[in-house]
């Protein structure tokens, strides 16, 4: 037995450590698909690697008690080629630089994959808002609003909710920038804000719905052998905020049985299914969904092997490693969550069989209703759920249908593209087929390259 453990420990020293890093993720899933764009121009692949600016600010509030604290945020604009650069700001203590770089590298693909006419952008604050009282966190966003300045607005860079943030933060967010620049529509500075001061209906389902409406087309279209639909499949959600919890909610009311929930305390696991109005009301009162009557606890990494029809991780990022992809027990992965899969973990899911529809398609739903929000803000107009809902849908669906075709496309034509790489002197190792990240990264690099080059570079 000894021996046996001295042997695993050996091994596992001998793994090599897979590169966690958010931006370097990203940058290698974007040379993995450009390879399949045999034309693109090197010193195109470059540019749009490469942020289009990156902002640090450093700056104190006086907190309710008193206590003077510093704090570091930033924003970043990845592009802006084919619109405002366009993307979330989040509150967390693991905010990094590299963090914010990769989401709105993400953003960009993201964007261009649901052909919405923004680039992409995102931002952060490192503090923790579940230690500071709503008084600091307001004060917190108005000095950081005040410090980006004109960096922001409503024809540039517009920002939205994400981790630790919600339609209130886009309300400070939208007054503080109204004060600053009196006398004009600036609704349109920002997006997920209050339907009562622009807000769009839908918005703040827009992330798990779209998600929905993703799983369900790519299920129809036969993505997943002998299931169709969500109706009956047994569902398991890793993340309970804002996205994992309305996801519960619109994946159990069109038939499917969500088994497995987890949040940042830990996971709860009823085989029989968890009830939506139970998990959230009990999360409420205690802070976690951790502890509900009838349930089994799990760890989160527990939750990710437990058997299901659907895994859903809807938290944060590399949650899907080379570490643990082997024991993922699914027959799809929906991510709802940015950067949930590592590029290891892809490779070991595409050999098991298990498709993965990817976070730039999957969780697009959140940034196209931002989109119609936006539009609706220049033209002051606001429009009913229920065509807002449409709209999405027509969205999801398009872009789910592009993104199969061009997996189809790529795969059935191998050896010539492999030929035209040769034609153009690339001499690197053979192609090999693509999951469906990399087709929805080839869709997206092919529009905005060609946007790109239609505009020229400047000057």
């Amino acid at each position: 037995m000894r021996e046996k453990k001295r042997e695993r420990k050996k091994d596992e020293a001998a793994a090599p450590v897979e590169d966690l890093n958010p931006f370097r993720i990203a940058q290698r899933q974007f040379e993995s698909a450009a390879r399949y764009i045999p034309d693109l121009e090197p010193g195109l692949v470059e540019f749009l690697k490469r942020p289009r600016r990156v902002i640090s600010v450093e700056f104190p509030i006086e907190t309710e008690d008193g206590e003077v604290r510093t704090f570091v945020g930033y924003r970043c604009v990845h592009s802006r080629a084919r619109g405002p650069g366009k993307g979330g700001i989040r509150y967390h203590p693991d905010v990094t630089e590299d963090e914010v770089r990769a989401l709105a590298f993400w953003m960009t693909w993201k964007c261009a994959v649901l052909d919405v006419p923004y680039g992409g952008a995102k931002g952060g604050i490192i503090c923790n808002p579940k230690e500071m009282s709503k008084h600091d966190q307001r004060k917190l966003t108005r000095r950081f609003v005040a410090e980006l300045g004109d960096m922001i607005g409503p024809f540039t860079d517009i920002p939205a909710p994400d981790v630790n943030t919600n339609a209130e933060t886009m309300a400070w967010i939208y007054d503080t920038y109204e004060m600053m620049h009196k006398g004009r529509n600036n609704l349109g500075v920002v997006t997920g804000k209050p339907v009562e001061i622009g807000g769009s209906y839908g918005r703040k389902e827009a992330t798990s719905r779209g998600c929905l409406f993703c799983t369900q087309r790519a299920l129809a279209k036969g993505l997943v052998p002998g299931l169709n639909s969500v109706l009956g499949a047994t569902v398991v959600i890793q993340g309970y905020g804002n996205a994992g919890a309305i996801a519960h909610a619109l994946y159990a009311a069109e038939g499917a049985k969500i088994v497995a929930v987890s949040d940042s305390r830990g996971g709860i696991h009823k085989p029989d299914g968890i009830d939506h109005a139970a998990a959230v009301e009990h999360k409420r009162a205690t802070g976690s969904v951790v502890g509900l009557p009838g349930s089994k606890k799990v760890s989160n990494e527990e939750l990710l092997k437990i058997p299901c029809d659907i895994l859903i991780p809807a938290a944060l990022e590399n949650q899907i490693r080379g570490d643990n992809a082997a024991g993922i027990q699914t027959r799809l992965i929906a991510e709802a969550a940015n950067g949930p899969t590592t590029p290891t973990a892809d490779k070991i899911l595409f050999d098991r069989g298990i498709p993965v529809l990817p976070d730039i398609l999957a969780n697009a739903g959140g940034v196209t209703v931002s989109y119609y929000e936006w539009v609706q803000n220049n033209e002051y107009e606001q429009w009913g759920e229920d065509d807002v809902n449409l709209k999405l849908h027509v969205k999801m669906e398009r872009a789910t249908d592009a993104v199969l075709a061009k997996q189809q496309e790529i795969n059935g034509s191998l050896e010539t593209l492999q030929a035209e790489r040769t034609r153009f002197g690339h001499a690197d190792e053979p192609l090999e087929p693509v999951d469906l990240r990399t087709s929805a990264y080839v869709l997206a690099i092919e529009r905005v390259s060609r946007v790109t080059l239609e505009r020229g570079i400047w000057p």
